[in-house]
């Protein structure tokens, strides 16, 4: 199985409809019960200058967090949470159920699993498709060096 560590952005991969409505189908006859409220807004990322040390904050992103509680129709308790660069909570939230679910095996976790592994291709694909369009803009400086004329040379011998 795929490190619980990837989960979140495997899962991520995905439309959010997608994953939202298969949270919805896993979870109709649970009881859900946020462990923290749920929130969304702006996360700012700040860093220290190497001079002096100091703080400064580099920019802003969108976060949601949620972190729930489950019991099951069998009486089943699971928690999961999730932190995700997004601005919508409903995500952030269905991201923390697919935690509980995967950590705790509930009923469904099946699901949520082939979910899981999908997204991880569609990550995969990605990210060498990214490799790809990066080595295709590399510069080659090394062939500046076997340039024939020597500009610095010419002013010699014109002396």
């Amino acid at each position: 199985m795929i490190n619980r560590t990837e989960w979140i952005r495997a899962l991520s991969a995905h439309p959010a409809e997608k994953l939202l409505s298969m949270t919805t189908a896993l979870s109709s006859d649970w009881t859900i019960r946020p462990k923290s409220i749920p929130q969304c807004g702006l996360g700012m990322l700040k860093l220290n200058d190497s001079a002096f040390e100091e703080p400064f904050y580099l920019g802003e992103f969108p976060l949601a967090s949620a972190w729930v509680e489950i019991k099951t129709a069998d009486g089943l308790v699971a928690e999961g949470a999730a932190q995700v660069m997004n601005d919508q909570i409903d995500v952030a939230e269905a991201l923390a159920l697919c935690d509980a679910v995967l950590s705790a095996q509930l009923p469904g976790w099946e699901k949520v699993t082939k979910l899981l592994d999908e997204g991880m291709q569609i990550t995969k694909s990605t990210q060498l498709e990214r490799k790809q369009m990066l080595a295709s803009t590399q510069v080659n400086f090394s062939l500046l060096d076997d340039v024939s004329g020597n500009d610095a040379g010419d002013d010699d011998a014109a002396n």
